[in-house]
């Protein structure tokens, strides 16, 4: 039993306690009830009289249901910590209790309104592409690309760039090994929301090392997890140099620089390699394409 204490006086009633049914909100007469637990589709609570009532109104389909009050003196109530934790022990009317690394007597609340549900609304079906490769690589050019591409077919998606994370949710992250995996963990957490959401989420950022790839890709259910690698060779990049980034690590500004003096990892078994090498250079739109045939030959742009 999951119980609700108001912080001001919950209303319901009718012009007569013993009515059948009680008429439109406007015409309610209204009690204060003290006290409130939800029960299955019963609420059940206190009247202004210290009285036990039960109210039968379904809170799964709609909250502003008529309702008709019956005194119930069974009704089930926690009288002191004792009953309440001889509730907890034999796990009567309580959902399932979680620890997830360092939060506790946590449980999950199910959505009447499901991923299935809001694909058929959207006519697609949420996934995350994970775009990954050297700085200088490509990642934030490609996935705007994609994005403006899927769009223009209708589709919804959202971006995650790595540095545009980095000025909000991750801005308390430096570039040390154990904050770029938790930079890392988090766009995964907040990637698999946007899948779920049925949005194509398209994540780019440098993402170098196997294992935290691995770790994302394990939060998403079997092939939602599209990882795109940009294989682009080191002197490409770096003769790019788009941010001036290399530059800098050449110089020792900048310690534990992704292909200068920490490695990146090239996945092992991803979904679609991109490769550019040397003068061969091929378009934005196109590696778009690429990847938008393959969302097209596995179903993701359809319900």
């Amino acid at each position: 039993m999951t119980a609700i204490r108001g912080a001001g006086p919950l209303v319901f009633g009718s012009s007569s306690p013993d009515c059948d049914e009680i008429g439109p909100f406007s015409s309610w007469r209204f009690a204060k009830l003290g006290f409130v637990s939800l029960n299955g589709t019963n609420v059940t609570g206190l009247d202004s009289s210290g009285k036990t009532v039960r109210l039968n109104v379904n809170v799964r389909s709609s909250f502003l249901k008529p309702v008709k009050a019956m005194e119930d003196s069974t009704a089930a109530s926690f009288t002191d910590t004792n009953d309440c934790a001889a509730a907890i022990s034999s796990g009567e009317n309580l959902h399932q209790m979680s620890t997830v690394r360092k939060s506790t007597n946590i449980v999950w609340h199910k959505s009447s309104v499901e991923k299935f549900d809001r694909q058929e609304l959207l006519q697609q079906k949420g996934c995350v592409i994970w775009i990954t490769g050297l700085s200088g690589s490509g990642k934030s050019t490609l996935a705007c690309a994609l994005s403006r591409g899927l769009h223009s077919r209708g589709k919804l998606t959202y971006i995650l760039d790595g540095d545009n994370v980095r000025h909000g949710l991750n801005s308390d992250l430096s570039f040390k090994v154990e904050d770029r995996a938790e930079n890392i963990r988090r766009i995964g957490e907040v990637a698999k929301l946007f899948a779920d959401a049925g949005i194509i989420c398209i994540a780019s950022l440098i993402s170098p090392y196997n294992k935290d790839r691995d770790a994302c890709r394990a939060l998403l259910p079997e092939g939602d997890f599209i990882e795109v690698f940009l294989d682009v060779p080191l002197q490409v990049c770096e003769a790019r140099d788009p941010k001036g980034l290399y530059k800098l690590a050449r110089c020792g500004k900048i310690k534990g620089f992704t292909g200068i003096d920490d490695p990146y990892e090239p996945p092992l078994n991803c979904e679609i390699v991109l490769q550019q090498k040397g003068g061969d250079c091929v378009s934005p739109g196109d590696m778009a394409e690429t990847v938008i045939s393959y969302l097209e030959e596995k179903g993701y742009l359809q319900a």
